[in-house]
């Protein structure tokens, strides 16, 4: 990986994760079901599950590819244990959990700018979450408690860690090819769980 002084004029690593991957955004956004009138608390349940299926084994190969660059705080981050408590909230018990589904057809991470266009994805979504636990809360009456933690996994936290996520985006000095790597690496993730939670028939 080179300076971006060698770039110059060259977007930010946001702007090309922003443009390159806004079209598949949208497009999986319009399948989620959470504002579909036919969604009811087995639905939910399932799509719950769904996610647990592509964010346990996605979260386990980013964090065992030793390639995430420092700054980033995968303790304080780490999402899967959010989901699991979600869905003992829901009725499962541990061996019904480990007997889920897992998601194999993943990104590569094979640089860590891979990992940062795949972690861009990942807590992205937190900010997504937000509308969907007030929906949640409104229609389905979940809330911390009883299955809809994920949504909020950050709680108060969640626009601070998000400006703190793009500060640490922002300080990753990356020449163009390694850039669109990134960006190649956000859309696979896209394009990965939208398959994936496709063929768990959860989107609409």
């Amino acid at each position: 990986m080179q300076s971006q002084a060698h770039d110059v004029g060259a977007p930010s690593l946001l702007e090309a994760l922003r443009t390159g991957t806004a079209l598949l955004h949208v497009a999986l956004e319009k399948r989620l079901p959470f504002f579909s009138e036919t969604l009811d608390a087995d639905g939910y349940r399932r799509l719950l599950q769904a996610y647990y299926g592509f964010y346990q084994p996605m979260e386990a190969a980013l964090y065992d590819s030793d390639l995430i660059p420092d700054g980033f705080d995968t303790v304080m981050r780490v999402k899967t244990p959010t989901l699991v408590s979600d869905l003992h909230a829901l009725g499962l018990d541990s061996r019904a959990v480990d007997a889920l589904p897992r998601c194999f057809a993943l990104p590569t991470f094979d640089t860590p700018a891979a990992c940062l266009g795949a972690l861009y994805v990942l807590e992205g979504a937190t900010l997504g979450g937000q509308v969907l636990r007030r929906e949640m809360a409104k229609r389905l009456d979940v809330n911390a408690e009883n299955g809809g933690a994920f949504l909020n996994v950050y709680g108060a936290e969640t626009g601070r860690r998000w400006k703190d996520f793009l500060e640490y985006l922002g300080h990753q000095a990356l020449d163009t090819p390694a850039k669109q790597h990134a960006v190649d690496a956000a859309c696979s993730t896209f394009s990965c769980f939208e398959q994936w939670l496709d063929g768990q028939k959860v989107l609409l």
